[in-house]
């Protein structure tokens, strides 16, 4: 895995080999940190690197740091310049993924939110695919149940909640599926283990609602925006039963990390024709265009390194 050189921690650039916390941090102890996934894609053509929607990766990472009791001397804009600064440290030219972190930077024991240091650290990856069968994923249905707003916010990428994740998809993985469908507290679809679910059906695209329990994710508010507004598609938010799925005539998933990942079988049984369908194709396709910063109708999407 190919890690960056540099990394931001404690208020400064540092190498990151320097970037260390003890076995005593809070953060670590507890899981009382919070971050965001963020991508940022080489154009080839333009000899550039583009960061992919870092004003709204970074006002929803302080959302989440502001249901967690957190404060940093930082706006959006401020990490925005800091997200710049470490990709030009290491002069990247390719798709890369960054980790910002807000965490509990304390040392010792006791279980609480408040009175605590919070301190922002950063570094860089580059990334390959998230998943590896994303033009064919077969997926089950989870008997782990994603994790209610009432007892982890869901909405917040708290590090902590990700065990929830590490569940559901280690028990798919095990099981010989790519990955999984995990249902919410009344029985609704609400996401994967990391990402966020769509299917076609009678020629709308339905994805479930942000109070069904799923990350308000970028991707996916952007993949309903270029449905819309691209293919002319009727987007519905909604709950999604269980069985809805074996007859949904497509189905994708969609994630920073994932991108959009096309679902062509669920539990042994064909999403539509068991291929990949034509809605998704061109989903792909544009997603693509869109963060590679080749597509001038959604630059302002897409902030130059």
């Amino acid at each position: 895995m190919d890690l960056s050189k540099h990394a931001f921690f404690e208020g400064k650039i540092v190498p990151l080999s320097e970037a260390k916390i003890t076995i005593a941090t809070h953060a670590f102890l507890y899981g009382t940190s919070v971050f965001s996934g963020m991508r940022a894609y080489w154009n080839e053509e333009k000899k550039r690197l583009f960061v992919f929607r870092p004003y709204d990766h970074y006002r929803r990472l302080l959302n989440s740091a502001r249901m967690m009791s957190m404060d940093i001397p930082y706006d959006e804009e401020s990490l925005i310049q800091l997200s710049l600064d470490v990709l030009r440290a290491d002069d990247w030219k390719q798709d890369v993924y960054l980790r910002p972190t807000i965490y509990k930077a304390d040392m010792g024991i006791g279980v609480r939110l408040h009175d605590l240091k919070d301190e922002f650290c950063m570094f860089v990856m580059a990334f390959e695919k998230y998943v590896k069968n994303d033009a064919d994923a077969h997926l089950t249905v989870s008997s782990w149940r994603r994790i209610d707003d009432n007892s982890i916010p869901a909405r917040a990428k708290i590090a902590g909640a990700y065990a929830n994740s590490a569940l559901i998809k280690t028990d798919a993985n095990r099981a010989g599926f790519d990955e999984a469908i995990v249902l919410d507290q009344n029985g609704h679809v609400s996401e994967g283990s990391a990402m966020n679910i769509f299917m076609m059906r009678d020629g709308a695209l339905i994805t479930p609602p942000i109070t069904d329990n799923i990350l308000e994710g970028i991707t996916r508010r952007s993949i309903i925006e270029l449905a819309h507004n691209e293919l002319g598609l009727e987007v519905v938010e909604r709950s999604i039963d269980r069985t809805e799925v074996f007859i949904a005539e497509e189905m994708f998933m969609t994630g920073t990390a994932a991108q959009v990942v096309a679902v062509t079988k669920i539990d042994h049984r064909p999403v539509g024709t068991g291929l990949m369908g034509p809605v998704t194709t061109k989903l792909r396709k544009l997603f693509d265009d869109v963060v590679h910063a080749k597509h001038s109708k959604y630059q302002q999407w897409n902030l130059e390194v």
